[in-house]
């Protein structure tokens, strides 16, 4: 079997933004498929969809109506045909997200389910009765603010929602409705896609009992700004009852040849790294998971290092997905801007941590220009929860500006007026500007991406990192009887690293070697390979 994936590269296309072929000020398929060739110059091996069937869009598409069509807004399922088409020709795999543990309010079946409580779909969806006093069944509290439970008069129930009111979740614990879902990925599966991204993993299952959850435990003393914050979720998700299901899903693609799931687990960082490596641990369950343990504020090299080798001490044989940004985030180059001698050089770094770490990695549209968080206005607000929790809290509108491809108005993703602003801070960072030009973070990310693909080392070799003080991120990877030495410097002031038996090699920035000292600037980044056939490469004491 073809594992493509293990070792891969996947660019994440946000399609509201990405290229808008009609002049609406959204974006479309035929505009994706009009910019593909981008992805494929860029070195990537998959291109990642953010949910393009119908909804009514409360949630930017997170709430699906329609599990086997396209929204008009994106076009047509001959639209969609013809994308894969042009990808599989550019030598692009295509994964398409799959939203599973809730849907829109609009979608058949909860309107059935909500009907009665007799029935086909009563049981669909998650449904408890009040308590007594008419309050929920328990305290579990949504992710986009307030209780996760909402009431409705025809039943007098409650239903559960993780997210917005309009998103009811599904009741994975009736067999129907894995089922039917397994079907609808069938679907898309046969229609060509190589695989999907599921969507909020973790939460297929709740706790049978309802039990409430117990408070997370905090070391600040005031209250979070997001409620959902102030919980430990040990019963509304992370239930061991998914395993199962996800092993139903391994197995269906394992019906297709070359197929792979990567699963977004969204946990309390004490637990995310081991519920990523039970997901993925062998070979019956997800080919690749990710957490958003490297999508946060933090910037050191014990960070980093600690996450890559608590995965694989808890799942040998599984399979990391790592990314820094994505359209649910601030963007990395914005959110460890204190942390790099420029935004650039801080991007270039970024790029050649990323493409050094044991895995596969996914980069998010934009992040190859370097591009910073939009400053979105509050009445430029789309983002449910940006509009909940704002001010502390705006959302995630700022990532999800439009692509930038020139510097002509609105960056030439449309002729209409965008759906987001592009501003001029975005617009500075284009793709036209930095096509072609040495040094820049668009032709850094193309080189770095290139040297991965032609390394045994980088794509699928072990990690053995060396023991180097703060700010330095040090390690070596072996495979195909290759070896790697990749060192970092973490901060905007520079630093010597002792390095034996190696040679500069690769991409490199702010990097010298004299001897047996390294010397990186700010920011800076090295790649070294064994001097000699018989040289051990170490670096560090």
């Amino acid at each position: 079997m073809n594992e493509w994936w293990r070792g891969s590269v996947t660019y994440q296309v946000y399609p509201r933004s990405f290229q808008d072929s009609d002049g609406d000020g959204i974006g479309d398929l035929k505009g994706i498929a009009e910019r593909l060739e981008h992805v494929a110059r860029l070195g990537a091996d998959a291109v990642w969809l953010s949910p393009v069937f119908r909804s009514p869009m409360a949630d930017m598409g997170y709430d699906v109506s329609d599990y086997r069509d396209i929204d008009p807004l994106f076009g047509s399922l001959a639209d969609f045909d013809a994308l894969v088409s042009r990808a599989h020709a550019l030598g692009l795999k295509v994964i398409i997200d799959q939203v599973i543990s809730h849907c829109s309010k609009d979608h058949p079946a909860f309107v059935e389910s909500r009907a009665s409580r007799s029935n086909s779909k009563a049981d669909w969806f998650v449904w408890a009765d009040p308590r007594p006093d008419g309050t929920p069944p328990n305290n579990w509290v949504s992710v986009f603010g307030g209780p996760a439970w909402e009431w409705d008069t025809r039943r007098r129930q409650y239903y559960l929602h993780n997210f917005l009111p309009s998103q009811p979740d599904f009741n994975f614990h009736n067999p129907e409705v894995q089922d039917w879902h397994l079907a609808n990925m069938r679907f898309w599966l046969e229609r060509g896609v190589d695989g999907f991204r599921l969507d909020t993993v973790n939460y297929y299952f709740h706790d049978r009992r309802l039990r409430s959850n117990p408070p997370e435990e905090r070391e600040e003393n005031e209250p979070a700004v997001n409620p959902y914050d102030m919980q430990d979720h040990l019963y509304s998700k992370t239930q061991p009852e998914n395993l199962p299901f996800l092993e139903r899903i391994r197995a269906l693609l394992d019906e297709f040849p070359d197929r792979a799931a990567v699963g977004e687990v969204g946990e309390a960082k004490r637990r995310a790294v081991q519920v990523m490596a039970d997901y993925t641990r062998g070979d019956r369950r997800l080919h690749m998971a990710y957490s958003f343990d490297m999508l946060g504020p933090e910037f050191t090299a014990a960070h980093f290092r600690g996450k890559i080798e608590g995965f694989f001490e808890g799942a040998p044989d599984g399979w990391p997905c790592w990314a820094f940004s994505n359209h649910d985030v601030i963007r990395h180059v914005t959110r460890w801007e204190k942390h790099g001698a420029s935004p650039e050089a801080l991007a270039r770094l970024a790029a050649a941590m990323l493409v050094s770490f044991e895995g596969s990695l996914c980069l998010y549209q934009a992040e190859e220009l370097g591009q910073t968080e939009t400053d979105i206005l509050f009445e430029e607000l789309t983002d449910p929860p940006g509009i909940a929790f704002w001010p502390e809290y705006k959302g995630r509108d700022g990532c999800r500006t439009p692509m930038v491809w020139d510097d002509s108005p609105n960056g030439g993703f449309t002729t209409g007026r965008p759906w987001l602003p592009v501003k001029p801070p975005q617009l500075a960072r284009n793709v036209a500007s930095q096509e072609g030009v040495p040094g820049s973070v668009l032709e850094t990310y193309r080189a770095l991406l290139a040297y991965r693909r032609g390394s045994p080392a980088l794509r699928t070799g072990r990690t053995r990192f060396f023991a180097t003080p703060e700010p330095l991120l040090a390690f070596r990877r072996d495979a195909g009887g290759q070896s790697i030495a990749c060192a970092f410097n973490l901060s905007p002031i520079p630093v010597t690293i002792p390095a034996k038996g190696g040679r500069l090699s690769g991409p490199a920035q702010d990097a010298t070697l004299v001897g047996e000292t390294l010397r990186l600037g700010p920011s800076g980044f090295a790649f070294l390979a064994p001097s000699g056939a018989t040289e051990a490469l170490v670096l560090g004491g």
